[in-house]
């Protein structure tokens, strides 16, 4: 995980930490909006292939009988339960919206942390100050958009950022062990 640099001059250091905040949050929720994206994306699979092919299967089945069944009919009341799911459920607008937040996440993940590890020790309070806003503005309106996430995908993410993780960049390591020797 970043840290707050070292050399940031003491009269930024409140601002660097609520840009920390940020930073941890739009990481949090960067895995979180992917997680739960993985999970939509699935359930979309999971009721529009059944519906898909017990509707053919109910067709095929209903013009192939050549005395009166109600296998068809069970069928097709079977693939439009699927298929009311689907459509009251609509997985795929959430798939697609679930990834747009979690860019939308990932960008703000990257601005704060080139803002604290780059830009931040050299800025004025004042400008220190206006960029806090700017991200603070960004993050508020991402927030707005994106769907809470579910239990699960925040215990994914949680693992995926967790030291072991998929959030555990070679560069912070070499940091981290230059500061501890």
């Amino acid at each position: 995980m970043v840290e707050i640099p070292a050399d940031m001059p003491a009269e930024l250091d409140p601002i660097a930490q609520e840009v920390h905040r940020i930073l941890e949050g739009a990481i949090w929720s960067t895995h979180g909006q992917f997680e739960q994206m993985k999970i939509w994306r699935a359930m979309n699979m999971v009721l529009g292939v059944p519906a898909a092919i017990l509707a053919a299967i109910a067709g095929g089945t209903g013009l192939a009988a050549t005395e009166a069944t109600s296998v068809p009919g069970i069928l097709a009341l079977t693939a439009a339960g699927f298929g009311a799911a689907l459509t009251t459920l609509n997985p795929s607008r959430r798939a697609e919206q679930t990834h747009a937040a979690g860019n939308a996440y990932l960008e703000l993940q990257t601005a704060a942390r080139q803002l604290l590890t780059i830009r931040l020790s050299r800025l004025g309070f004042e400008e220190a100050e206006e960029e806090l806003r700017a991200l603070t503005a960004r993050r508020d309106t991402i927030n707005k958009a994106a769907d809470p996430i579910n239990a699960f995908s925040y215990r994914r993410a949680r693992r995926n950022i967790s030291p072991k993780g998929k959030q555990d960049f070679a560069v912070d390591r070499r940091a981290n062990i230059a500061t501890t020797s």
